[in-house]
């Protein structure tokens, strides 16, 4: 995503305290539980994650099973505390982490949504997913195949769901046996937030390949692309063949869904054709992929790449 500097000006801060109460006035905060410094597979390497527990029935009793949904965010977005303060951020309170974790549980309802926080927000707004991709300050990314990914989200939900007190939780590290029964998982990146999803492609051939981390793998059932976007001056989406072979040989549903924010900006041509490559090449490599370009009769704006979270 780039950055909104330029459409954005500063709001008294009273403006911004209001806009605060009124997204928190909007907030479920029943089912809502922040978690602080989650630790990953490497020592040292935490996340912060938003949990967003399934509903409950009438009777008070709640729903879901072993249905995870994790979501990785774009640049501006935080917890509405921090972007209640910040310039830049007051106006997009809409797209807070919590409020964005409120969607996505109306999207998949039953089922157990993660936010995970970037380790980084650099000027606060600059996204850096670095606990899962080699990235420079603004969040850059520079994909390897060497898979630390998937066992740092792995490690972030085991220590996330014992920390929520979830029953049967997941256990930081195993093969299969250490797999709860039913347990699935639905990935879902957003603007910056994809460049953690590419990462994953890389690493599926390795990372299957190790019966440690095959499994949880495995677990993955779907991933859906979200108007990706970063700072870097190419690979937006993923284009090597090979690492396209292996996500569409993985099973996964492919899901791409974008804006002419992103694919259409004529300063970032590559972009849209890089998004065009990689939903060609995986057709012909015989995976599925489903595709929808959003609000294409509309100008490119940002206010559109944001909606694209309540759209897909």
């Amino acid at each position: 995503m780039a950055s909104v500097a330029a459409t954005t000006s500063p709001e008294p801060p009273g403006l911004r305290a209001a806009a605060s109460r009124a997204v928190c006035a909007g907030s479920p905060p029943q089912r809502l539980q922040r978690l602080p410094a989650v630790p990953g597979a490497v020592p040292g390497r935490v996340n912060d994650l938003l949990l967003l527990r399934p509903d409950a029935d009438p009777r008070g009793v709640a729903q879901g099973g072993s249905g995870h949904v994790v979501f990785f965010h774009g640049d501006i977005q935080n917890f509405q505390e921090e972007m209640a303060v910040q310039p830049e951020g007051a106006q997009w309170l809409t797209w807070s982490l919590e409020q964005v974790a409120s969607t996505l549980g109306r999207r998949f309802p039953g089922q157990h949504v993660w936010v995970v926080r970037a380790s980084r927000m650099y000027l606060h707004k600059f996204s850096c997913y670095r606990n899962f991709v080699e990235s420079n300050m603004f969040g850059a990314p520079e994909y390897s195949r060497d898979f630390g990914a998937f066992p740092h989200l792995r490690s972030l939900l085991s220590h996330g769901m014992k920390q929520a007190n979830l029953p049967n939780p997941l256990p930081p590290q195993g093969g299969a046996d250490g797999i709860p029964s039913g347990f699935s998982l639905t990935l879902v990146g957003f603007s910056k937030g994809c460049v953690v999803l590419n990462q994953m492609a890389y690493e599926l051939d390795r990372a299957r390949a190790d019966p440690q981390v095959a499994p949880f793998v495995d677990c993955v059932s779907a991933m859906y692309w979200l108007d990706g976007g970063h700072p870097g001056g190419s690979e937006t989406w993923v284009t090597d063949r090979q690492v396209l072979r292996d996500l569409a040989a993985s099973g996964v549903s492919i899901h791409a869904h974008v804006t002419p924010y992103e694919v259409r900006d004529p300063m970032r041509a590559w972009v849209g054709r890089e998004h065009r490559h990689f939903i060609r090449t995986l057709e012909e490599l015989g995976a599925r992929p489903s595709q929808k370009l959003h609000f294409e009769d509309e100008p490119p704006s940002i206010e559109n790449h944001f909606r694209v979270i309540q759209e897909f």
